[in-house]
């Protein structure tokens, strides 16, 4: 029964943020999506009346991020075409160098802040610095993703406080993002804004007009042998239990399931596709299967975060979150244009919305700068999160950083993420010295 209870009460809060979203303008205008407002709302009532809410409620919430992140991750690569890797490094490599001088350097910044600060005067772990890059590049479903590898090592407040980092990441990316269109937008550095009143009253509100509603998905199978959607959630469940065979056989007891489970998806994409069976793989359902899980995982994220764990380290949290938030900026507005010949802003600013939230605030800030899909940033972004998305902001590193920050010590882990961002910035200047030659 609770976790009925507790299902309707996510999709409740669900449905109230996007009424909320609808009815405020000052919502509409911060681009805020629905699942963070409805995970306010829940915060504030689980925090005010938590004498009055049955605690099963809360614990069955705070567990739904550490599942649903393995459903999203499973379906990153299902029903998609994958291209050549030749043909996406050729056309994508500056916006990969980007990508990981961007990760590489919040990994920097958080170690150093925590290993030789943090860690001295504030009491904290030194592992609170790998919440910067998980909970900015990675976002709540990371952070729900670690939670486990959090509890492994004893540091159960290490996901309270990874949620809050990744709730003002992605607050941030969306209110410094707009920012910075704005400021492009008055250089002249790029020539279509879809301003907030550029736009109609159904796209402010986010509701699409009868007559106008795109399709969710193609059915690929008769509904009298299976229904579409849940043979589509069979594949899932599948890409699913042969990442949960690969964790079984890591000696790695502290390491996530989830970048696992996007291993279990390429390799049964892989698989379907030699056998013929990817026709019955539609990416579009894939993508909404991942949409859904992705919305109820932040409203029970944001729902469920402590605010006295938040308080305790409030300080730390906003020196992390700062400074993670001026590395960014620093990098769409200095390496940026030096090393992206066309469209740099584009391509930019998507960046920059997917290091500080996930990649549906990138993609949002694309289609702001790039209303009509005319550069070549929207594919640019797709080929550079191929290669990403595996590594970084939820990938194999990410996981592994964490366990080995306990296994080896912060310093090591430290060294070899400022190597890293070394040999990033050596390709950065390279591309650079080419692009000047051109």
């Amino acid at each position: 029964m609770s976790s009925v209870i507790t299902f309707a009460s996510l999709g409740a809060l669900l449905v109230v943020g996007k009424i909320l979203r609808m009815r405020i303008t000052f919502l509409q205008r911060l681009y805020l999506p629905s699942s963070i407002i409805g995970g306010i709302v829940g915060l504030v009532i689980f925090t005010l009346f938590k004498d009055l809410i049955p605690s099963e409620i809360p614990a069955i919430s705070a567990k739904c991020p550490g599942f649903l992140i393995n459903v999203i991750f499973a379906t990153l690569f299902l029903g998609a075409s994958i291209p050549k890797l030749k043909d996406a490094v050729t056309l994508a490599f500056p916006q990969i160098c980007l990508g990981q001088i961007i990760a590489w350097g919040q990994y920097v910044i958080g170690l150093g802040l925590a290993g030789f600060f943090f860690s001295r005067y504030f009491d904290v772990p030194v592992a609170f610095g790998n919440l910067l890059e998980i909970g900015f590049e990675g976002g709540h479903g990371t952070v729900g993703g670690m939670s486990e590898t959090f509890l492994h090592y004893g540091w159960a407040k290490g996901a309270q406080i990874g949620f809050a980092v990744a709730t003002i990441g992605m607050i941030t990316g969306i209110v410094c993002g707009m920012t910075l269109i704005q400021w492009a937008y008055k250089k002249g550095l790029v020539k279509e804004v879809l301003t907030f009143e550029d736009r109609r009253f159904h796209e402010r509100i986010g509701v699409h007009l009868r007559g106008r509603r795109p399709s969710a998905g193609e059915q690929t199978v008769f509904p009298d042998s299976i229904d579409s959607l849940a043979w589509h959630l069979s594949v899932v469940a599948i890409s699913m239990a042969i990442g949960y065979g690969i964790w079984v056989l890591i000696p790695m007891k502290g390491f996530p399931l989830f970048p696992l489970c996007m291993i279990g998806g390429v390799l049964l994409q892989t698989l379907t596709k030699f056998t013929k069976l990817n026709l019955l793989i539609n990416r579009a359902q894939m993508e909404r299967i991942s949409g859904a899980a992705l919305d109820f995982l932040v409203v029970s994220a944001v729902a469920t975060i402590r605010i006295d764990v938040v308080a305790e380290n409030w300080i730390p949290i906003v020196i992390l979150c700062v400074c993670g938030a001026v590395w960014s900026v620093f990098c769409v507005l200095y390496i940026a244009p030096k090393i992206i010949k066309t469209s740099w802003f584009e391509c930019a600013i998507a960046e920059f919305g997917q290091a500080t939230g996930v990649t549906a605030t990138g993609l949002l800030l694309l289609r702001t700068v790039d209303p009509e899909n005319r550069t070549m940033a929207t594919k640019i972004f797709g080929y550079k999160q191929l290669i990403h998305e595996p590594i970084m902001g939820g990938g194999l590193w990410t996981a592994m950083a964490l366990t080995l920050v306990y296994e080896i010590g912060w310093m090591k882990v430290f060294l070899i993420s400022a190597l890293m961002l070394i040999l990033w910035a050596v390709c950065a200047a390279i591309i650079k010295a080419r692009n000047s030659k051109r």
